[in-house]
């Protein structure tokens, strides 16, 4: 038996050898276009030419780190280079049916290329048969784009039965355009077939970038596909975030692809059956029978070789994954064990957490500014060790926020758990917070009346994405100006993900016995009974409105008149007919009579005491984007009224729930989170 498996371990190399090339062979690169758009250029030498260097050469290295680890499944990746105004930003995507290491070829290929293609080009982008690379100056990751776009068609055209081609196609770009924005494998990709008699087979896929909520995905898709050929028996559209193309031949990998709709037919044989047995002289079978078992003895061999392996490297990593894993199961850990990052790449990107490099510090530890290897610089969470929340806000936060992309929400690069450092790694956002400017009586100035609206714009557009658009419903509620950061120019991102709960598609409400949050922006039912849902945050994204069109706090009280409460102060101005009253000074030169007065509307709506009859954050974008929306007369409003007293608490008592039992809470600042209290 040993010596089976010497003679046959070559053999068994040779077979995976032949295996991966065929593989590979089968996705070639193939250059399929490139455009080239904008008038601005700039020079060689230029700091933007060295921004976009370094930026080709992260995302070369992104696609080649993913073609190195086998169980990589890459295929999509963005970055940034550089700072504003000669920031460079860029991305790319893989086929989603081709492995990671053509994967890796063509974007290696593509970066060399893209320059070549398109020189001085600030805004440039480039596709192949399997893969898509583009840069530009400004954002474009979550930014649905259609512009430019390259349309190709077969020459020639369908003989048999065209009508019946025309209406399969139809039918197939319809299912494809339903799943691909919904698809469960974390690509936003689909693909259809369908089986003809006497007339050219059809397959079609369709593919968006990851980045894009499936709202916009599929407003891609059907732009793609109305521009599509047609009664030719293959084309393709290519558009910067999504791409559809059909032919009569099947162009990709089924297997790879999982589920392949049927159209007009049973379903496609997505795994050709495998060849009859070969027969031949009785004088061969003993020849054939001893090959066939000198490879299942090398194939057995192997695997008790990698399941030893394994078991060591499970041993391992075992506590790490029980930390991670928690109540989310291993689907969640699978998700998140390929952004774990060293200890040690951390502490050299922070400078060991040198104090130069801190950005500020909250209720769970520290934030702290870094740059990681490739340039890119980050802001890495540092959580406490003597906090009893760390392990459970860690285990939330990296297992939510690694499954949203949005461009309103703060973006997870990585994590890092060795021995006692729980650290998590986020984009870099130059301009700290919201209240960071808002609360400040110079830096507010730099908040005029129109950055404000786009400010509130972007808030309420992240929040729709967390309750209505991604994969998951995700109830905040920690929403806080705190925790709305600021991009270099100036777009909100929502941050703190680890008091976040998940809900199922149908869940509309929960209740805690623990109470997370922070006082002033908890809604009445969440703050006296432990009640929440989506309602709770739109009640808080109410307060934060408050705050943006006043500039004050929410707990600004005791410079109002007998110590009136911020939110009870408004409603009474907005209720005697004076409500620009309550207007910051600072946007008095800048602010449109209209806007702010519908947008103070929209914030007495959202804090009302009844949640029902808060509108949802759907409705809040609809307000704030079209102005012929009639609005509903708001109703006296929710709110309490703090007095303090001697001794440690500070009593609140909700002024329209008279049948309430008051409430006795810790002391706190409107910008300290309550990480448990028991309702009553």
């Amino acid at each position: 038996m040993s010596s089976s498996f010497t003679i046959s371990l070559p053999l068994l190399f040779s077979i995976n050898l032949f295996i991966g090339n065929s593989h590979t062979s089968e996705a070639a690169l193939t250059y399929t276009a490139f455009k080239c758009s904008g008038t601005k250029q700039f020079l060689p030498g230029s700091t933007y030419q060295k921004n976009l260097n370094e930026l080709l050469s992260s995302l070369s290295s992104a696609a080649n780190s993913a073609g190195n680890n086998s169980s990589s499944s890459g295929g999509f990746s963005n970055a940034a280079a550089g700072s504003p105004p000669d920031q460079a930003y860029g991305i790319f995507l893989c086929r989603g049916d081709i492995d990671a290491l053509t994967c890796s070829n063509c974007i290696s290929t593509a970066a060399q290329d893209i320059g070549r293609q398109c020189p001085g080009k600030r805004t440039s982008i480039i596709w192949y048969d399997v893969c898509m690379l583009r840069y530009s100056n400004r954002p474009i990751y979550s930014v649905m784009q259609t512009a430019p776009a390259s349309t190709h068609a077969n020459r020639s055209s369908i003989t048999d039965d065209p009508s019946r081609f025309i209406q399969l196609l139809k039918e197939a770009s319809e299912d494809v355009a339903r799943k691909a924005p919904s698809s469960r494998s974390g690509k936003k990709v689909a693909a259809a077939e369908a089986e003809l008699t006497d007339s050219p087979q059809l397959y079609m896929l369709a593919e968006c970038t990851p980045d894009l909520t499936p709202s916009d995905c599929r407003k891609c898709l059907r732009w793609a596909i109305a521009h599509l050929p047609q009664a030719t028996p293959g084309g393709r559209v290519l558009t910067p975030s999504c791409n559809v193309r059909f032919r009569e031949d099947r162009f990709y990998n089924a297997t790879a692809l999982g589920t392949v709709v049927a159209v007009g037919g049973p379903p496609p044989v997505q795994h050709p059956s495998a060849p009859a047995p070969a027969t031949g002289p009785k004088g061969k079978s003993n020849k054939s029978a001893t090959i066939t078992i000198a490879i299942i003895v090398t194939l057995g061999g192997v695997m008790v070789l990698l399941f030893l392996t394994c078991c060591v490297l499970r041993r391992k990593r075992k506590k790490r994954r029980e930390v991670i894993k928690g109540k989310n199961g291993a689907k969640g850990l699978t998700t998140v064990e390929s952004l774990q990052f060293d200890l040690a790449t951390i502490q050299a990107a922070t400078n060991y957490f040198s104090p130069e490099n801190k950005l500020g510090e909250g209720g769970f530890g520290e934030v702290f500014q870094g740059r990681l290897p490739n340039g890119q610089q980050i802001a890495v969470k540092r959580l406490s060790r003597r906090s009893r929340q760390g392990v459970e806000e860690f285990k939330n936060e990296i297992l939510l926020v690694a499954k949203l992309q949005h461009r309103n929400l703060v973006r997870l690069l990585g994590f890092c758990l060795e021995g006692d450092e729980k650290l998590l790694a986020y984009e870099f956002v130059p301009n700290k917070s919201l209240d960071y400017f808002l609360f400040d009586p110079e830096k507010r100035r730099q908040l005029d009346w129109p950055l404000r609206h786009k400010i509130v714009f972007g808030i309420a557009r992240g929040m729709l994405y967390l309750h209505e658009d991604s994969r998951l419903r995700v109830i905040h509620r920690d929403l806080k100006c705190s925790n709305i950061l600021l991009d270099s120019e100036m777009n909100p991102k929502i941050s703190d993900f680890g008091m976040a709960r998940i809900f199922g598609v149908d869940q509309t409400q929960a209740s805690t016995n623990k109470i997370v949050g922070t006082f002033g922006y908890m809604s009445p039912e969440y703050a006296m009974h432990g009640e929440f849902s989506v309602k709770s945050d739109v009640y808080s994204f109410g307060i934060i409105l408050l705050e943006i069109i006043c500039g004050k706090k929410n707990n600004y009280y005791h410079q109002l008149d007998e110590g009136e409460y911020l939110a009870s102060y408004v409603w009474n101005q907005w209720r005697d007919g004076k409500p620009l009253e309550v207007l910051d000074p600072a946007i008095m030169d800048s602010y449109s009579r209209d806007g702010v007065l519908r947008c103070l509307h929209i914030c007495l709506l959202c804090i009302q005491e009844d949640p029902t009859i808060r509108p949802t954050m759907a409705t809040v974008v609809l307000m704030l984007s079209n102005n012929s929306f009639t609005l509903p007369s708001p109703q006296h409003p929710a709110f309490f009224v703090q007095r303090s007293l001697s001794g440690p608490s500070i009593q609140m008592e909700e002024l329209k729930l008279n049948q309430s039992p008051r409430r006795t809470m810790p002391s706190s600042t409107n910008g300290m989170s309550v990480t448990e209290l028991c309702p009553r």
